[in-house]
C-alpha cells in the first residue's frame, strides 16, 4: 500500500501506526520485562482501530487497496496469532528468512513447471521452516498432518509447545 502512493498509501500509514506499540510490547516480553496478559489487554482497542481501518480502506476507489484490504480482513485470525501466543512473533521477518532457502532452491533450480507444483514446494517449504523454529521433526509432522486429513481429525497445531515454548519464550543473550 505505502509504494502505490496516494490514498493507498496514506491507508498503509494509518494501518502502520497501531503496529508500533505491538512491536514494542512484544520485544519486552520477550526480554520478561512485560507480562503477556498486560499486552493481551491492551491489544483490544489495537485490534479494532485496524479492523476500523481496513474497513475504511476498501471503499476508496483503489482497486488494489480495496483488495489488499479484504485479503486482510480474511484472514483476520491469523494476523492476531501473536496477540494470543507470545511466542509468535508479530512481524513476519522471521519466516521470510525462514523460507527465503526455498525461494532460493525453486529459482536457482527451475522449480516445478506448474503452479499447482509451486504451491506444493511453497507449502512444504513453509511447514519446514515453521518447524525449525524451534527444532521439530518435520517429517513426523507432515505424517501426523496427513494421518489427520485421512480420517477427518483436525490438523496438528504448528505452535510450539512445553519445552519448545520455552526454549522460544526464552530472551536473547
Amino acid at each position: 500500500m505505502l509504494a502505490r502512493g496516494g490514498r493507498s498509501r496514506a491507508s498503509g500509514e494509518a494501518l502502520q501506526a497501531p503496529a508500533r506499540p505491538l512491536l514494542q510490547w512484544w520485544h519486552r516480553v520477550r526480554a520478561g520485562t512485560l507480562a503477556p496478559s498486560r499486552v493481551a489487554s491492551s491489544r483490544r482497542p489495537m485490534r479494532r482501530e485496524v479492523e476500523r481501518l481496513l474497513d475504511a480502506g476498501q471503499p476508496w476507489g483503489v482497486p488494489k487497496t480495496a483488495g489488499t484490504c479484504r485479503e486482510l480482513r480474511k484472514r483476520r485470525q491469523a494476523r492476531w496469532t501473536g496477540g494470543r501466543h507470545p511466542a509468535v512473533e508479530p512481524t513476519t521477518n522471521a519466516a521470510e528468512r525462514a523460507i527465503r532457502p526455498g525461494v532460493r532452491w525453486r529459482n536457482g533450480r527451475f522449480g516445478p513447471q506448474s503452479p499447482e507444483g509451486s504451491r506444493v514446494v511453497e507449502a512444504m517449504m513453509t511447514v519446514v521452516a515453521t518447524l525449525t523454529q524451534p527444532p521439530r521433526h518435520g517429517l513426523d509432522q507432515v505424517t501426523t498432518a496427513c494421518e489427520a486429513a485421512l480420517w477427518g481429525a483436525p490438523a496438528p497445531s504448528l505452535l510450539p509447545t512445553g519445552d519448545a515454548l520455552n526454549q522460544v519464550m526464552r530472551p536473547a543473550v
